[in-house]
């Protein structure tokens, strides 16, 4: 079994197809060697998006419905050219500067333009994916968002402190490292860890 359970972080009671999402660990360093890949950390919402015989939900990470909250994100899931499919990734508002926005995402109107930068591949057609390796997952996913209104999270195939060295001199959150081969676990994980700039400043 794949997914763990959590302690409730929520009055509600999570809905019988939410599935918790990694959870990076956090660490000082990225990790070295060609085992990892390194993807830009955005400052923005986490979501688990699905869709399911034509219906659209948008969780959060503590499985609150944020549907009617992203409604730009809503419509790009409509447009997947599958009838059932599970994401996670990020909602985010991105500045002319690739800089995520995160005051203007916790506004209505910022809300409304906010754009989703998927990352992981969870269920596709019935089929649970997350047992399958971290790249095969991905190079699904891309080829999943190719041509509609959902981002793709570019992963970075160089040295961690090199990638970390040039995310903290563009002024960005940081980087999340992800071990190639691992499969996808609920909860806290160690096969994912992220590294902040501790310079950071949201913009």
């Amino acid at each position: 079994m794949l997914w763990r359970s959590s302690p409730a972080r929520t009055r509600r009671t999570p809905p019988a197809d939410f599935v918790i999402p990694a959870q990076p660990t956090l660490v000082t360093r990225p990790p070295a060697g060609d085992q990892w890949v390194h993807e830009v950390k955005h400052d923005g919402y986490r979501l688990l998006a699905r869709k399911q015989a034509g219906q659209v939900t948008l969780w959060s990470r503590h499985a609150t419905d944020l549907t009617d909250r992203f409604p730009r994100i809503a419509e790009a899931m409509r447009s997947l050219p599958v009838d059932d499919v599970l994401l996670d990734g990020e909602a985010v508002v991105l500045r002319p500067d690739g800089h995520s926005d995160f005051a203007a995402l916790r506004t209505t109107r910022g809300a409304d333009a906010a754009q989703f930068i998927a990352f992981d591949l969870l269920h596709l057609d019935g089929e649970d994916r997350r047992k399958l390796p971290l790249e095969i997952r991905r190079a699904e996913l891309e080829a999943l968002v190719d041509g509609v209104d959902v981002m793709f999270s570019e992963a970075i195939e160089a040295e961690g402190a090199v990638v970390f060295e040039k995310a903290v001199e563009l002024g960005l959150e940081g980087i999340v490292c992800k071990r190639l081969g691992s499969p996808y676990w609920s909860g806290p994980v160690r096969n994912w860890v992220k590294v902040k700039n501790p310079d950071f400043r949201r913009r």
